[in-house]
């Protein structure tokens, strides 16, 4: 269950030996996808996609940020206090399977396939302090390097790496993440190190 107002590093794979992504348009339009069906419930922070799986960095939104949102709808308001709680976890969790279903459903449709696409429970690690979401934050973005679609991290253009150093409009929560790592340079500088290898991420 993901919680409100908890960071979170989540992935997903491709259902089988098959890619999420096939061309460039389709990782933009994921990313449409993203904003639609997530940013409503979280803040998205960065993010790394590649050919056949996907990485995010993300915060639940506050509990009171929620209950206000979901509060204009009538039958959220018409519930008990302890339903409308155990409504807001469900459309936390529906806003990701809605993702997935909208994405394939548009990918089945282009490619002419059918079935699932992605696998069918999505992962998580909890993210507990600042050490942890740099170091993850690191390592999403040198995912392309690690799989050897790139020799550089700068060289991949799917993940959020340029957009959180550069000065363009992003929906990326970008201030909070360069202050976390201390400044822009700083950012950096860190990306130019070695993978902090004493957290486990997943591949």
């Amino acid at each position: 269950m993901l919680l409100p107002s908890q960071f979170y590093h989540l992935y997903n794979h491709a259902n089988g030996s098959e890619d999420l992504f096939r061309e460039e348009k389709n990782y933009h339009f994921f990313l449409e996808k993203v904003g639609k069906y997530l940013s409503p419930y979280m803040k998205i922070y960065a993010y790394c996609l590649m050919p056949n799986h996907f990485h995010l960095v993300i915060r639940i939104k506050e509990e009171k940020e929620l209950c206000e949102m979901l509060s204009k709808s009538s039958s959220f308001k018409k519930l008990s206090e302890t339903d409308q709680i155990k409504y807001m976890y469900n459309k936390i969790s529906k806003s990701l399977s809605n993702l997935f279903s909208s994405y394939t459903q548009s990918y089945n449709r282009i490619y002419q396939r059918r079935g699932s696409l992605f696998m069918p429970n999505f992962k998580t690690n909890d993210i507990e302090d600042d050490l942890a979401f740099c170091a993850i934050t690191h390592y999403i973005h040198a995912n392309p390097v690690h799989h050897g679609f790139v020799k550089d991290i700068r060289e991949w253009r799917f993940s959020s790496f340029k957009a959180l150093h550069s000065d363009k409009l992003t929906r990326l929560e970008r201030d909070y993440v360069l202050n976390i790592f201390g400044n822009k340079q700083a950012f950096l500088n860190y990306h130019d190190k070695p993978i902090d290898r004493k957290y486990k991420w997943h591949e």
